[in-house]
């Protein structure tokens, strides 16, 4: 039973993905730093911005125009995040994008996102998303919290190995077997 209110979650590569960022106060900043862990492929269009942002405009190399979002703007993008209060703005954003076929988030109007950001928990390898599709994101980010508090302090070397056994050995149900039962072994020595 498809839930009207559900997300699927997903990891989406970025390579060859462009994004825009409509908004440069402090919430398209929390957005931006989110981004900035997986592209730097990002244009930042706003009338204003924070001195905060444009620090990190300036230490990452991003592009921006200081100035109004403009019809047509995400012809080219594959993503497009609205962060900004003008509800009008966001509702038309949105359905442009539908036309671009543009993944679209609009920062608390969730009837104009076709996706949300989760709370992010990003270690090396390890990435755990955590969300509520949307009815609590408060208790999304105290869950992330107490996740990060249970991941080991050698987890990125246990998963360095682990992709260096996927590659070196052949392909087939011995190769799944056996990383199966030492992922379950590995898990297994927390609790002891």
């Amino acid at each position: 039973m498809c839930d009207a209110m559900s997300y699927f979650p997903a990891f989406i590569k970025f390579d060859n993905k462009k994004v825009l960022l409509v908004g440069a106060g402090n919430i398209a900043l929390e957005k931006l730093e989110k981004l900035l862990i997986f592209t730097k492929d990002i244009v930042i269009i706003a009338l204003e911005f924070s001195p905060e942002i444009l620090a990190v405009i300036k230490e990452e190399k991003l592009f921006y125009e200081k100035r109004a979002y403009k019809k047509g703007d995400i012809k080219d993008m594959s993503m497009v995040v609205v962060a900004i209060d003008d509800i009008g703005l966001q509702k038309s954003i949105y359905n442009e994008s539908q036309d671009y076929k543009c993944l679209c988030n609009s920062v608390d109007s969730i009837e104009y996102c076709d996706f949300i950001f989760p709370s992010l928990i990003k270690n090396e390898d390890l990435t755990i998303a955590v969300s509520t599709s949307g009815s609590s994101p408060a208790f999304a980010k105290h869950f992330r919290i107490y996740l990060e508090g249970l991941i080991p302090d050698g987890i990125n070397t246990f998963l360095e190995e682990m992709r260096e056994l996927r590659a070196s050995l052949p392909k087939g149900k011995e190769r799944m077997k056996m990383l199966d039962t030492k992922a379950k072994e590995y898990i297994r020595g927390w609790k002891e």
